[in-house]
């Protein structure tokens, strides 16, 4: 029984230990994580090499649109977020549609360190017609992908364009954790959430997750990193516009706020409604969206976020024991109809 036993507890060990030293050393461990990336790739280039049409920008004409439409260069472009198996803009392309937008997505293999991610976003760039800028959603870290390109390699401070192609004519971030998030400590678990999701694509083998990298971004995600500390200390260019939504799960509905009512007038204490009330946002602020803070959207140079009462996915997806559109979708058109009226 002992010899079944004991290989599984020299690896339950090997993780222990490997777990205990990368949260000592997240540095080294995203440097490790890059350089077995790199060494895949020269190893095993047809295998690690990015599929046509899995990567790069994606028109996302809904069905039926016409020709024109269809090949169209895109007024708004969606960036998704970490270890994002996909289907997280499919209730908001048709909204924007219907608007008059056209729209792509850009992917990107989202597990690799985020500058990579970026500067595969500068490499296609130059691919989109130039004459009118292309504003940008990204959820989650793909709001990171996005300062990163504008404040790096299109609209750097004091320097010209890093990369040709139209300008940026705004950016919305949903959920983006703009000062990390410790959810990505579960990494392993994001980790099988989308290893099952491209089996249940018929499209799963050992190469499929190892090009989507190899956890450097997980790394970079982490409060406090060296790569946060980076984007954070760029300036965000003031003549783009920049809009942050941010999920609360924590909101009392109105018959639970008829009941703190009652109770503070029953007992003749008024400011107890008031006090309950505050703690109550707070609590839900400091939750934020399940993965995210709102103190993490938060950016300095930014107004403060439009906070919309959903988890961190369900900002753009109907989930289950959810009603209705959900709350990111109209918020994130408004916006582009605002900023394109101007």
């Amino acid at each position: 029984m002992l010899w079944v036993l004991a290989p599984a507890g020299a690896l339950l060990l090997g993780v222990v230990i490997w777990t205990w030293w990368a949260e000592l050393n997240p540095e080294e461990e995203r440097e490790l994580r890059v350089l077995v990336h790199e060494q895949l790739v020269e190893w095993f280039p047809e295998e690690m090499a990015l599929t046509p049409g899995e990567f790069g920008f994606i028109p996302r004409a809904p069905e039926g649109a016409d020709e024109a439409v269809t090949h169209a260069s895109p007024d708004v472009v969606l960036l998704h977020g970490l270890d994002e198996p996909g289907g997280i803009w499919d209730e908001l392309i048709p909204v924007l549609a219907e608007a008059g937008f056209v729209v792509w997505e850009f992917r990107y293999p989202n597990d690799q360190a985020i500058d990579r991610s970026t500067d595969l976003l500068a490499e296609h760039w130059p691919e989109l017609a130039p004459e009118h800028p292309v504003m940008l959603v990204g959820h989650s870290m793909g709001g990171l992908v996005i300062r990163d390109f504008v404040t790096r390699w299109r609209h750097p401070e004091d320097q010209p364009p890093a990369v040709d192609g139209p300008a940026v004519g705004g950016a919305i971030l949903v959920g983006t954790p703009n000062h990390g998030s410790e959810w990505v400590r579960l990494r392993m678990w994001l980790e099988l959430r989308e290893l099952l999701a491209t089996a249940a694509q018929q499209r799963f083998s050992l190469f499929v997750g190892l090009r989507e990298g190899t956890g450097a971004a997980k790394v970079d995600l982490r409060p406090g990193s060296a790569y946060l500390a980076d984007i954070n200390a760029r300036p965000w260019p003031e003549d783009i516009p920049l809009k942050l939504v941010a999920g609360v799960l924590a909101e009392p509905t109105p018959e639970m706020r008829e009941g703190i009512e009652a109770i503070a007038q029953e007992i003749g204490r008024g400011e107890l409604a008031d006090a309950l009330e505050a703690w109550w946002t707070e609590l839900g602020e400091g939750l934020g969206d399940g993965a995210v803070p709102v103190s993490s959207v938060m950016l300095p140079d930014a107004p403060a976020p439009v906070l919309v009462n959903a988890s961190h996915r369900g900002m753009l997806i109907t989930l289950p024991m959810t009603e209705g559109l959900p709350p990111a979708i109209p918020v994130i058109r408004e916006t582009l109809e605002a900023w394109t009226a101007k």
